[in-house]
């Protein structure tokens, strides 16, 4: 639907600056920085050397628990492939080079980063930000998909990941792509979607994928085939030489050998362990004590260590870590935003903090982002939630302010949908349904469908029924992701129900018009013509002037009942009126299909130049890959095509249609296509063919119960059969459907 142009300005790992376009609602920047490695960082060469070697393979897979290093590790990787690729000249033909491979492996290599969490669990969003992550070290890549897929129908995941591969072969550098936490998504769809780009990935790219546990991916093939590099926790553990290390040199505790050895085993190299213990032991009078009672299961061990390095710091510092712990990514200002704290006061809290080595992640070079590490996050957000209930204003009203004062700040920045997400956690009915509709464009119009519907799911009847509105944006939703009909049908019911008792004023006159529009949307699959119409005309008599998004939709609809009707200057008004509204909105939809069904109208018209111009500006407006909905205009333009003996050109736009028609929910297009391809044989003189084609129509349309298409595939089979000679066959099949 609506979407708006944006440029975002970033720096990839060469230090460069490249430009990311993307569209409503806003991708977070900082999901795509690299965290940059720590100077003091413990040295793993076994790893790093481990990671080379994976290189030559497709896929790299670090799976380990919480707490056992594994971004930590990337971090360093990638930075030292950096250093490498920096150093490495351009490989020549008379090179003298002892290891040429060095110079295939590391010249021009590039790295880009993905951090991902539960809001990519729609794959639309996990693709737009997949997307992104390639254009940090490929700007010209995926130009077109961005827009495509942030559209409420977008194309295919198959025809983006395609589309991907393939400009992503013609680069001449090779680069990682790293999907850091993984495990944070949780959607088949996109564990399908990864396994293609896997089974297709061009050599230019190496996928590096960092989890907690393992995705659900074809491994056993990979390894059998060995295009996989495994590091599991038993890799990841800190060896004794290591942890020494970590605890002597990074930490700064100056233990002795034995006391290192005893950490080690009790903790079992967890390096998470080891830096909550070190962080505990500072300013521990009995080390040997300390260490001898660092035992039992981890989680209870993490507690008592979250107390102790919690009870170290100052009350001021104790107090931003859990009132901040809400948030997924950090920033001064939006810290300041959270605490009503002054101006500046949040960098400093995080400077301090880094510099105490209290789980606190870089996400930029200039050190304006963070985030905390995951698993002490969730500890300070169960402290938190624990210190909450005890107090007097009980836990929803303690926590649910700071998450009301970030989707404030997040508004402010333009960022509606981090925005939403805040009010809904903070239980902000008002306030998320405002944002919903934010800008006069509502969230889910713009690509943001899984986290609405999500949480109008979440909602309770009686949440919903105080809120008709609610009902109505639930049905609107449900209606654009294909939900059953009954399903819509019982929550524009509840909405009736629930504006019984409503005083009657602007609002609810529009949430009439917007029931009445989802209904006149209702009618389009069971061609109910006379709904249509009704439906649409209450819908724009109800809704207010400013509704302009429904109020297009409404009009398309309209013009859709009169086309079908056979009032085609009706039609073409309505069409006309759409495509002027949808224009000054932005709403690319329903431009896209009031276009088409105005080449449809002006070529039953025979006016066949300008209905080609309206189907070439439909494919012009779907971009690359194009949109599923653009599989009308194809087939306009093979019909054309046809007419003009351009069969070549019939014939391709025919294939293209196929291609897009079964994704749509309107598959008698289908029947359309293989019609024209059979016209086109007759043309031709491959009978046979023809009579395949006309065959397999014949069976779709009698399968799908397309009554209204038989007559037109009959037609063709009667001419067909006299071509062949059998007159008689012909005549029969003439007279058994009244031609």
């Amino acid at each position: 639907m609506a979407t708006i142009g944006r440029r975002l300005a970033i720096v990839n790992s060469s230090n460069e600056w490249c430009f990311i376009d993307y569209m409503f609602p806003p991708l977070v920047i900082t999901k795509l920085y690299i965290p940059r490695s720590r100077p003091n960082s413990v040295p793993r060469p076994r790893l790093l050397e481990r990671l080379d070697e994976g290189l030559q393979r497709r896929l790299t897979l670090i799976s380990a628990p919480a707490g056992f290093g594994k971004t930590t590790l990337l971090s360093q990787w990638l930075a030292s492939l950096e250093r490498r690729t920096q150093s490495v000249e351009r490989p020549h033909s008379d090179s003298g080079s002892d290891d040429p491979a060095l110079h295939s492996t590391f010249y021009g290599l590039r790295s880009a980063w993905l951090s991902l969490d539960d809001g990519e669990n729609d794959p639309a969003r996990f693709l737009a930000y997949l997307v992104a992550a390639v254009q940090t070290v490929a700007p010209s890549v995926g130009a077109g998909l961005l827009a495509a897929l942030l559209s409420p129908q977008p194309p295919p995941t198959t025809a983006i990941l395609t589309a991907l591969i393939n400009e992503l072969s013609t680069l001449s550098h090779p680069f990682v792509l790293v999907l850091d936490d993984y495990h944070s998504l949780d959607s088949r769809p996109i564990d399908q979607a990864l396994s293609f780009l896997l089974t297709h990935l061009p050599p230019q790219l190496h996928l590096v994928i960092a989890t907690r546990q393992n995705p659900q991916l074809s491994l056993s093939r990979l390894r059998a085939r060995g295009q996989l590099t495994e590091l599991r926790a038993a890799d990841l553990r800190f060896t004794p030489a290591e942890a020494a290390n970590f605890l002597n040199q990074a930490m700064g505790l100056n233990l002795a050998a034995e006391a290192i050895t005893e950490l080690e085993s009790r903790t079992e190299g967890w390096i998470a362990g080891l830096q909550l213990a070190a962080l505990s032991m500072r300013g521990q009078q009995d080390i040997a004590g300390f260490i001898r009672s660092f035992t039992g299961n981890h989680h209870f061990v993490l507690d008592y260590l979250l107390e102790e390095v919690l009870h170290q710091q100052p009350a001021h510092i104790q107090q931003f870590l859990l009132r901040t712990s809400i948030l997924d990514r950090l920033c001064g200002p939006l810290c300041d935003a959270v605490l009503r704290a002054p101006a500046g006061s949040g960098q400093a809290a995080l400077n301090a903090i880094e510099n105490a080595n209290l789980f606190l992640v870089p996400l930029d070079n200039e050190r304006r982002w963070y985030r905390y590490h995951h698993l002490f996050a969730d500890l300070l957000r169960q402290r938190l939630q624990q210190g909450a209930g005890s107090s007097p204003d009980g836990a929803a009203a303690s926590v649910a302010d700071p998450h009301i004062r970030a989707s404030v700040w997040y508004e402010e920045q333009g960022l509606e949908l981090e925005a939403f997400r805040h009010a809904t956690l903070a239980n902000d009915v008002a306030r998320a349904e405002r944002l919903i509709q934010a800008k006069g464009m509502p969230l889910h119009y713009r690509g943001a469908m899984a986290p609405v519907l999500s949480w109008l799911t979440s909602l309770p009847g009686a949440v919903l029924d105080a809120r008709p509105s609610l009902w109505v944006l639930y049905a609107s939703a449900g209606t654009m992701v294909g939900q059953p009909i009954s399903s819509v049908e019982q929550k524009l019911q509840a909405a009736e129900t629930a504006l019984q008792n409503a005083e009657s004023d602007d609002k609810t006159r529009d949430l009439v018009g917007q029931i009445a529009a989802t209904r006149a949307m209702l009618a389009i699959p069971l061609n109910r013509t006379e709904a249509m119409v009704a439906q649409s005309r209450r819908a724009l008599a109800y809704l207010h002037p400013d509704n302009g998004p429904v109020r297009t939709a409404a009009t398309w609809t309209l013009g859709f009942a009169y086309q079908l009707q056979g009032d085609r200057a009706a039609a073409s008004r309505a069409y006309a009126e759409a495509i002027a509204s949808s224009q000054a909105s932005g709403n690319s939809m329903i431009t896209i299909a009031a276009t088409t069904c105005l080449g449809q109208v002006q070529e039953t018209e025979n006016r066949l130049a300008l209905a080609a111009e309206s189907y070439q500006r439909v494919l012009q407006l779907a971009g690359e890959p194009p949109l599923p909905a653009v599989c009308e205009a194809h087939l306009g333009l093979a019909r054309i095509c046809y007419e003009w003996n351009d069969l070549q050109a019939a014939q391709q736009h025919a294939h293209h249609c196929a291609r897009l028609a079964p994704q749509m929910e309107t598959p008698d297009t289908l029947a359309g296509c293989w019609m024209l391809l059979a016209r086109v044989k007759l043309v031709q003189g491959d009978l046979s063919g023809a009579a395949a084609l006309l065959a397999k129509a014949e069976q779709f349309v009698r399968q799908h119960h397309f009554a209204h298409r038989m007559p037109e595939v009959a037609a063709l089979q009667v001419l067909t059969l006299l071509r062949q000679g059998h007159l008689t066959a012909a005549a029969q099949l003439a007279q058994t459907h009244d031609l």
